[in-house]
């Protein structure tokens, strides 16, 4: 896509300050904040000090998707993640989404299901958090951080129950829409319910939903489509990993499961699919395979986000190689809520501090990151 119609000072506009437009939705340029789960939302009920957070990280025209928010009281592990079944919740979700709107923001809200990343703490009277399966998750799994729990055994969905779980996806992307979002991404990417489905070192089902890729697609394909049946497919994305091995989620055959997932969805029209590259490696800083994605870029119809350790080069280069319409970027947004300007102007960046990731506190690696104006 051409970028000449902007100039900065200093020449033409690079790719990743182009406008793009976005279904309905005009962006001014392709740099998107990627969801973060953040553990700020106490109670499971999101916060006003998340109106600051997520305004702070919000430009005119620029694309912000929210942290994993829960879609019903079984969807939850992590302590303080937000969730939307909920009205209370709903509520509390107004005034963020009214404060990136004030900006000229266009808010996604992600949704997700953990399944078996829980425990029985955190489940409805004390039960087993559910998933494709009954095994465990090992002790290998990471346990620092935002993972700092215990898990429980898991209980495998009957089939019986799946139309249940699908249809919490559909209710709370409908209440996303209550809370103002301008649109949905479903949560199917690295080792939670969705992906415990998708994946063949987890998924040990013997119903229609187990066995071949098309079966094991089947439970992300109905959640998508009653969710683009609920709201519109127009406002609808989806997060994959099939690449990635997180949470003992890891696939025999990735690039055929990436594919199928990709083919699949252009049956649905849904806006995007934002998909992880495989260079992303929890505890690695990069980890370069540029080109794992391109065969899923090249059989997806709508827009392609590509995340994972992508910086301002990384990010220029695969737009203009054509291997991405938009770039998710993680912690360097977190650290530098202004980073679009940052790119701009080729500034130096804030370094990130993962010891404040995942702590609880309303500030502290919050909103308390400089922007340009501090720092000059």
């Amino acid at each position: 896509m051409a970028t000449t119609n902007q100039t900065q000072v200093g020449g033409p506009t690079s790719p990743l300050l182009a406008p793009y437009k976005l279904g309905n939705f005009n962006l001014s340029h392709r740099v998107v904040l990627a969801p973060l789960t953040r553990q700020r939302s106490y109670g499971n009920v999101p916060q006003p000090h998340a109106v600051l957070y997520y305004s702070q990280r919000t430009s005119n025209g620029g694309l912000l998707i929210s942290e994993a928010t829960g879609v019903s009281d079984t969807a939850q592990g992590y302590p303080d993640t937000p969730g939307i079944w909920t009205k209370e919740q709903v509520e509390a979700w107004k005034p963020i989404v009214d404060a990136v709107h004030a900006k000229g923001g266009i808010f996604f809200c992600q949704i997700w299901h953990i399944g078996r990343v829980s425990n029985t703490g955190s489940q409805p009277n004390g039960q087993a958090p559910i998933s494709s399966t009954d095994k465990s998750l090992t002790s290998e799994t990471p346990s620092t951080g935002v993972y700092a729990i215990e898990f429980s055994p898991p209980r495998r969905l009957r089939t019986d129950e799946i139309p249940q779980i699908v249809n919490d996806f559909r209710l709370a992307a409908r209440n996303a829409m209550e809370a103002g979002f301008d649109g949905v991404e479903i949560h199917g990417a690295h080792g939670y319910l969705i992906d415990q489905f998708l994946k063949d070192q987890v998924n040990d089902r013997t119903d229609q939903y187990g066995g071949s890729v098309e079966n094991r697609c089947r439970f992300a394909l109905e959640i998508v489509e009653a969710v683009a049946n609920e709201i519109g497919a127009d406002k609808v994305g989806i997060r994959l990993s099939p690449f990635a091995d997180f949470m003992d989620s890891g696939d025999s055959n990735p690039k055929e499961l990436g594919l199928c997932m990709a083919n699949s969805l252009n049956k649905y029209g849904i806006l995007y699919c934002h998909m992880v590259e495989p260079r992303m490696k929890i505890g690695a800083e990069k980890s370069y395979y540029p080109q794992g994605l391109v065969p899923m870029r090249k059989a997806f119809n709508g827009t392609f986000i590509a995340a994972g350790g992508y910086d301002k080069e990384d990010g220029n280069n695969a737009l203009a190689e054509g291997r991405a319409d938009l770039i998710a970027y993680g912690r360097i947004f977190l650290a530098n809520p202004d980073l679009p300007k940052r790119f701009e102007l080729t500034t130096p960046l804030n370094k990130y501090n993962r010891e404040t990731f995942y702590t609880s506190d309303p500030v502290v690696g919050y909103t308390d990151y400089p922007f340009l104006e501090a720092t000059t």
